[in-house]
């Protein structure tokens, strides 16, 4: 038997935690109400009392709880961050998901006892870097970039003894997490420290004759024409006119979804598959945790004998997207 391998779920709001408790996730990841977490999106998130509310919940029905304050503290708000790793030890989460050094230096020294995860943000994309982090500051998992090929994920596993969480369904990022400079060139505003990719403030539509037209801090990113679904829109998955062709000029909308590897990623030795999401709806949380569940338990359970059902997968691409899914980075040959 193969170690349990936890599924972890995204919780922008109460009700996406409870859903994500119900349809079977092992553990669930929120952020506060501010700028201290990479999904600070208004309407989202926890304050001080849905926090505490949360981490009842999740313990009451025997899952575990996790903070994200996964962004990089500037000088003038430093306070900020630290107050937050505070609140997080009084509201007894089960670990932090830390990428900023100085902040992991904080909470190591100030709560010896509180597990640490370094997020995605942090870009740990070697064993040796990874071992920096575990001798420094006592990280006991670390969660992988989605950059990596599978080969890769395997080699890191096989020369650590940190945990190794990866990502399975949800939103890809063409830039390793944590070094992203696109929206800040058009904002001014990094996601590295603001928390969002695309800030609200900075964002415009506009209906016009030519269709349905978004801007980010007045540059045209995209135009919809009638009935044409429109995603959150971010500069990396904007369409614009190159050559004369107008079309997607760094990356195609479309989710990446592992069910095709679940059977490898068991074998791998990973601890923990996590879903991208905290924006996301609780209708989407629960069906995708669902049928995660149904997956990974069955991938879990018997190895070889795993097959993908048409169901999962278009349960899935239903919410995908693009309403298509890919393996991303995990499926180079040659890496």
């Amino acid at each position: 038997m193969t170690k349990r391998i936890e599924l972890v779920a995204p919780a922008g709001s109460f009700p996406a935690l409870r859903k994500a408790v119900d349809s079977g996730a092992d553990a669930v990841y929120f952020g506060f109400r501010d700028a201290t977490n990479a999904r600070n999106f208004p309407g989202l998130n926890f304050d001080n009392t849905t926090a505490g509310d949360a981490v009842a919940y999740a313990h009451r029905h025997g899952c575990k709880i996790m903070l994200a304050l996964n962004t990089y503290p500037q000088p003038a708000s430093w306070s900020s961050w630290t107050r937050a790793v505070d609140r997080a030890a009084e509201l007894g989460v089960d670990a932090l998901i830390l990428a900023d050094t100085g902040l992991l230096q904080y909470a190591h020294e100030q709560y010896p006892d509180l597990r640490l995860h370094l997020s995605v943000q942090g870009s740990a994309t070697t064993h040796e870097a990874i071992a920096f982090y575990r001798d420094q500051f006592a990280i006991q998992r670390v969660v992988l970039p989605r950059v990596l090929s599978f080969s890769q994920v395997k080699r890191i596993i096989e020369k650590t003894d940190v945990e190794i969480e990866t990502f399975a369904f949800g939103s890809l990022c063409v830039m390793a997490e944590g070094r992203c400079y696109l929206s800040s060139y058009v904002t001014g505003e990094s996601p590295n420290t603001c928390g969002a990719c695309s800030p609200a403030k900075s964002v415009q539509w506009h209906e016009t004759p030519q269709g349905r037209e978004v801007r980010l801090n007045g540059v045209l990113i995209d135009r919809y024409q009638s009935g044409e679904s429109a995603g959150y829109p971010v500069l990396c998955k904007g369409r614009f006119v190159i050559d004369d062709e107008p079309g997607y000029a760094i990356e195609e909308p479309t989710s990446l979804s592992v069910l095709d590897i679940l059977p490898q990623l068991v074998r791998s030795g990973v601890s923990a598959i996590k879903i991208e999401g905290r924006q996301r709806s609780p209708a989407y949380v629960g069906q995708v945790v669902s049928v995660l569940r149904q997956a990974l338990d069955a991938a879990q359970q018997d190895p070889e004998s795993y097959r993908v059902r048409d169901a999962w997968v278009q349960q899935l691409d239903k919410l995908a997207e693009g309403s298509t899914h890919t393996l991303g980075a995990l499926d180079r040959q040659w890496q």
